[in-house]
Order: C-alpha cells, then structure tokens, then sequence
C-alpha cells in the first residue's frame, strides 16, 4: 500500500478544473501546495498551502518551489486540465522529482516543436508550416491545400484557432491566431476532415495506460468548439484501436516516459492523424468528471500517485456507464438570469452543473474553448437514455440574455481613441485639425489644410428655416440603384487597418463590422482596395458575409488588367456595385507601398467600365472637365471628393465644387458629395445644392473601432434624427423636396469669387 502520511504535493493551477486534483490529494491525506496567479480561484481557497504565482511564470514557480521545500519537502508535482506542463517539468527537475525532461516538455507544449518531433519520427500528421508574418502566412498557405488550419503555436482551449477555406480569409485567422499567441509564433496545417477523439492515458516507467476515450463534439466553424464530448466512444473498435496506436506512437516520438499524456486524435480517411498531444490530463471536464462517472477510475488519484514515484493501481473500470458533457450556449448579450437550475439537477442522471457567468456578465458567440458560459453533465447506463437526460436538461436549463444596452457616443470615442493608437485623435468634433500630416493615419496631406476646409466651408452652408407649412411628418428615405436607403447616406471606404487606424483592429473585422452595420442601419457601405496588393480580398471576404449587399471602390491601378481581375472577383460575390478611386493616381501610401498606380483617360476609364453590368462609381471628381469625361465613359455616378484632403494641401473643398458640377452633369449620372459633412443637417445642405447622395467616412471609422456594428447603426440614427428634424424646420415632406432655396450658400459663393 503507497505511503501518504506526511508527503505533499505540489499542484500547479487552482482553477475549475484543478479543484477535483486538490480535493483528491486532500482526501488521500496529501499536504496540498497550489499555485495560481488568482488568489480569488476557487482552488486557493481549499489548498493547505496557496502560492501566488502564475502558472506561466516557470522561473517564479521554481523558486517559490524551492523556498518552500527548503521547510517542508515536495514530493510530488502535478497540473491537471491546464497548459503548465513546462512548469510541471522544471520544478520536477529542479527539485529531483519524478517527471519528464524539460526540452521533451516544451515539445508537447509548443506545436510547432511537436509537430517537427514527430515529423522527425514519421508519426502521422497533417502538412504544416511555421510563420511569424502575415506575408509569412499567405506563402505558407499557398504551398498548402484549402482548407487549412491556422493556430498559435503556444495556447490551449482552441484559442486563436481558425479554420481558412480560402485566401481571402487569411487576414483575419491572422490576427485571430496572433492576439492569442504569448509568443507570436504561429502554424498553418493541413485541415482534417472526419471524427475527433479526446484520448487520455497515464505513463509509468515507459509503460502506456489508456485511461479513457471519449468522442468530441466540435461545432461552429470557422472556429473549433466543443460543444461537449461523449465516454466511451462510439466509434468501431478497429477505428479506435488505429487511434490508440498513433497516440501511443506520438507519446514515445515526444517522449513522455512518465506522468499524464492527453492527445487530440482525427479519424481522417487515410487513418489516424495526431491532432495535439498535451504532456497532462485532459481539461474539459473528461478526466476530472466523465471518465470517473463512467469507467468507475479515479483517474487523477493515479497521476498523483505516479507524480509522487508511486505506480498507478486500480486501472480496471468497474462499470461501463455514458457520460455526455455538455455546453449551453446562449444568444451574445448581457446575462439577464440563469435558469432551471434546480430543474436540471432534479432530473435523473444529471451530475453536475457549471455555471462559469453572472447576472449583467456580457457573453460573447465563443471563439474559443475557454468562452463557454455554462456546462453540464449527465450519466445513464447506456447511450439512448443519456442522450434522452440530455435532451430533457436543455429544455429547462438556459442562460437568458437582453441585447447590450447602446453605449454612448462619449464611450465610443473614448474606447475609439484607445484602439487608433494616436493614428486618429477621435475628436468631439472631426475637422482635421488636430491630426494636419498624419498619412499614415487619418489626417490630411501635408498641413492639412485641404481635410480642414472640407470642413469649414461645409459650416459656411447655412439652412433657412421655414415653419408655416403642413408637414407633420417626413420621409427621409432614398434609393440607390435600386436599394432602398433609409437616408441618402453610403458610407465611404477605409482601408489600411494596420497603418491608418492603429493596427487594433484587423481589415476584416472593419470590414465585417462596418457591412453588417450599415445593412443592419438602412444605408450602403464600400470596401475598398488598400496599398497591399491583397487587401481587396479581405473587403470581398467581408461581402460574402452579407450576400454582396455592398459596393468596392478599387484604386487605379496602372495595369488594367488587375482593376478588371478585382471587378470580376467581385461580381462572383454578388456585389451591388464597383467603382474606382481615380484620384488615387498620386495616393501618397500607394507610392509608399510600391504600387504601380496611374491617371486614366477616357479611353482607358471606358475600358474598366465596359467590363462589368454593375452600377460603375467614377470616386474623386473635382471639376466639371472631370465629370464630363466620366460621364462620357459611362459612370453611373460620381463622387465629388478630394479623398478628404489626403491628395494636395490645396484642394478646392467638395462642397465648393458641388453647383458647378451638378449644373454640367444635369441628370446625366448621380452625384455624391464626399468631404466634411458631420450631421444630419450637412446632409441636408448637401442635398438643397444638388447632390443625390452624401458619403461620410471618417466618423463611421471612429464609431466602428468604439463600437463596431451598432457604432455604426448608433451614429446612422443620429444623422437620421437630425435629417428628420431640419426636415420638418424647413417644410422638406421627402429628400426630393429639398431645394436650393432652404439653404443660404452666400458664405461659399463670395469666398468662391475671391
């Protein structure tokens, strides 16, 4: 019989699901000494001995082990259901404890090193590559099949783990993966379609014991959660008995001659491919809860007797019982209760209940494993019945959750300016001002005087109210070839999240966020075409998620070609509309990228049009000679914009430009007014002197990095209210019966003359 009396162990992590490891080594008259950064985890408080330090900190965590085990001796050192095997290994080593080398440690640790491994050792395992770069990732990607799988070389709980079906969603499994990388390191790996198994076995002395396998249930994608896991396995033995084999292979390549041993397994159809191997239990709930529940095995009382020099003893299961775990997941938003609770547990079979959320806690839709807000287990005698308990549960036991409450428009700037990153100031009042220079950024070319008298002579533009009339009501809605609008507003596109808007939000999150708004709020968005030759992909990857409801705006290119290869990429997504930013011929970050752009003629400018049915948009019209060639070529519509001042410090303003334009075009194409306009009411001005539309960027860049979607719904129903409002102060019934006679441009006129 092992010896307890007198003997601790140490215990790295006082988590969830280290609390089974603690309270075991407790009831096995065990001095337990646990270590978690949290002094508030729920394991610290049932530890004989709790040690604040982080389960990261391996330098930390051996010296504190050390200075207690200079006064009390260590016996024994363990993690269970976390990644601290490292950790594990270094105090082991250091303090001459059974446990495995430290370098075969970090090899189950860091996918990268145990990819290599058991390359190295011909275990079987998906194509891989390693990259640190996105330029890194797209030609390791290439040298891959879609669909691939990009993850963080050094986390755990799927975290930054993406599933890419195409180039175009490199960008954003990118930043997804490195956000969750400690170290930055990334791998891109062929994906494996087919069954996955959670696999866990105990080691003693180069011997393998497989202590359970259990079916996981992994669920929406592109992200990989488990939405619970089943034990025993379904599947055919033979299938079952590859799976062992190549785990078995794994652990050797790896070499775990002693401890624990969790290995994530894919059934492919070429046979059993290692996803993961961890030098640890499983988390999860499996070896804490479900193979216990179901085997009869008190699993992590042998790793701890093995982690004391002891061999494991009472392997054999007693029963053969299903365990199913599983995870509630409710719709993102504020919790506003948790309930059947009591119901679930009075339901025959159900053993546990985690809640993991309190009352008025946001949840998000879960990117990760470690994002879950609630899971539960039941346990029957065989697989009907527990399916059947299952069922029951989730028909009583939910988190209910309200939409998040509209934050306001002070929390939005305020969180904005935090994730520019000083690329934009996110000013009370966006007028160019305190940004002058800042290309990269948002500010204006040069001392920013072109961005700043957008601005200003918009103001200029003053409205003549008029209050005796019948309009109780009005109509402020429009439409945009065909698309009904909400308010004649589009909003303008923004590229460059690395360099213009501080790279804490990546191109396609902006995207996304920015499309799904603007359907979400009644108006149009365009994507745009940045200075990295494969940003245009991101903003049609965006496109796809909203059923091409939205326009893309390419720049002018000097090789026709690529303008009409990004066109017709586009017209597969079933875009609304194309167009082209023709005054970024001379876009100061396209010359600083190295992009081959050029000015086009009209020939050339006929050329890109005739290629495509869809509404053509001629951006960045400044003079009548302009806008009569683009009408020549066949545009649809024009906009009136100076790229808001980021071309020449001497641009006229687009509002100045507006009556001119409009007077030689007539009703020959639409025109949009794109340059300083801030409110409803600039809206409106917009509109008396003869724009169709308005396009506004900048605000929506703000309102999207402080508050992505319903930002951007947030800052449409200002513009919407303030339109409605000088609407019915100037007797407008619909944006049709705006006139030039509502507003007074005397201002803009006489500094025109000057």
């Amino acid at each position: 019989m092992n010896e307890y009396s007198g003997k601790s162990v140490l215990i790295i992590g006082a988590g969830l699901l280290q609390v089974p490891a603690i309270k075991t080594a407790s009831e096995m008259g065990l001095t337990t000494v646990v270590t978690d950064y949290n002094d508030n985890a729920p394991g610290m408080k049932i530890a004989d001995f709790p040690i604040i330090v982080s389960t990261k900190d391996i330098d930390g965590t051996v010296r504190k082990a050390k200075e207690f085990n200079a006064k009390h001796k260590i016996d024994g050192v363990i993690t269970v259901g976390t990644d601290a095997s490292m950790t594990v290994s270094a105090v082991s080593n250091a303090l001459k404890l059974p446990g495995i080398k430290f370098e075969d440690a970090e090899a189950a640790s860091n996918k990268i090193k145990m990819r290599e491994r058991l390359k190295q050792k011909k275990v079987p395992i998906p194509e891989f590559r390693k990259c640190w770069s996105l330029d890194e990732l797209f030609s390791a990607a290439s040298e891959l099949t879609y669909p691939v799988v990009l993850k963080p070389a050094d986390n755990m709980g799927a975290r930054g783990v993406m599933k890419i079906e195409n180039e175009m969603m490199l960008e954003k499994a990118y930043h997804n993966a490195k956000s969750a990388s400690p170290s930055g390191e990334l791998i891109v790996e062929e994906y494996m379609a087919g069954p996955e198994l959670s696999i866990d076995a105990l080691i003693y002395n180069n011997e393998i014991y497989i202590t359970g396998i259990a079916d996981r249930i992994i669920e929406r994608e592109p992200y990989f959660i488990e939405i619970g896991h089943v034990m025993p396995s379904a599947l055919d033995q033979a299938l079952l008995d590859d799976a062992v084999r190549v785990f078995k292979l794994g652990i050797k390549a790896l070499g775990l001659t002693i401890g624990a041993a969790k290995g994530d397994i894919k059934i492919t159809k070429t046979g059993a491919k290692i996803g993961e191997i961890a030098a640890r239990l499983s988390g999860g709930f499996m070896s804490a809860y479900t193979y216990p529940y179901s085997s009869g095995v008190n699993l992590i009382r042998n790793a701890i007797d093995i982690s004391l020099g002891y061999k494991p003893s009472n392997l054999v299961p007693t029963r053969n019982h299903v365990a199913i775990e599983r995870a509630i997941i409710p719709n993102p938003g504020i919790v506003k209760s948790i309930v059947g609770i009591d119901s679930a547990y009075s339901i025959n079979g159900v053993k546990n209940v985690f809640v993991h959320v309190s009352i008025g806690d946001e949840v998000f839709e879960p990117k990760s494993n470690v994002e879950k807000p609630l899971n539960f287990i039941v346990v029957r005698e065989n697989r009907e019945e527990a399916w059947k308990t299952v069922e029951e549960v989730e028909r009583v036991l939910a988190v209910v959750t309200d939409d998040k409450q509209r934050v306001s428009f002070q929390e939005i700037n305020h969180k904005a300016r935090e994730r520019f990153n000083r690329a934009c100031y996110a000013c009370v009042e966006c007028n160019g001002v305190e940004c002058k220079g800042k290309i990269p950024g948002m500010g204006g070319y040069g001392s920013g005087a072109s961005f700043i008298r957008n601005c200003d002579d918009v103001r200029k533009v003053l409205i003549n109210t008029r209050v005796i009339h019948n309009v109780k009501t009005v109509d402020t809605s429009s439409n945009f070839f065909g698309i009904d609008l909400k308010i004649p507003l589009l909003i303008a596109p923004i590229t460059g999240a690395d360099i213009n808007l501080g790279g804490q939000i990546s191109e396609l999150e902006y995207d996304e966020e920015l499309l799904h708004g603007a359907k979400l709020s009644g108006v149009f968005a365009f994507v745009g075409d940045g200075a990295q030759p494969y940003l245009y992909r991101t903003g049609l990857e965006a496109l796809k998620e909203v059923d091409g409801f939205g326009g893309a705006i390419f720049k002018p290119r000097k090789n026709q070609t690529d303008i009409i290869k990004r066109i017709k990429e586009a017209e597969d997504i079933n875009i609304r509309m194309v167009g082209l930013d023709i005054d970024a011929a001379a876009f100061l970050t396209m010359e600083m990228m190295g992009q081959a752009v050029s000015t086009k003629t009209v020939y050339e400018l006929k050329e890109v049009i005739s290629s495509t049915n869809l509404p053509f948009i001629v951006k960045g019209i400044m003079t009548v000679e302009d806008a009569h060639c683009a009408v020549e070529a066949g545009a649809k519509a024009i906009v009136i914009s100076n790229h808001g001042g980021r071309i020449t410090d001497s641009h006229s303003s687009s509002i100045s430009m507006l009556s001119a334009i409009k007077k030689a075009v007539d009703s020959k194409c639409k025109i949009i007014l794109d340059g300083g306009l801030r409110s409803g009411e600039d809206i409106f001005k917009a509109i008396a002197l003869g724009a169709d539309y308005c396009m506004i960027g900048r605000p929506f860049a703000v309102s999207i990095l402080g508050g992505g979607r319903d930002g951007v719904k947030i800052l449409v129903d200002k513009y919407h209210y303030e339109l409605k409002r000088i609407m019915i102060l100037t007797g407008a019934e619909t944006i049709s019966d705006i006139s030039e006679n509502m507003v007074n441009a005397d201002l803009l006129t006489s500094q025109r003359r000057m």
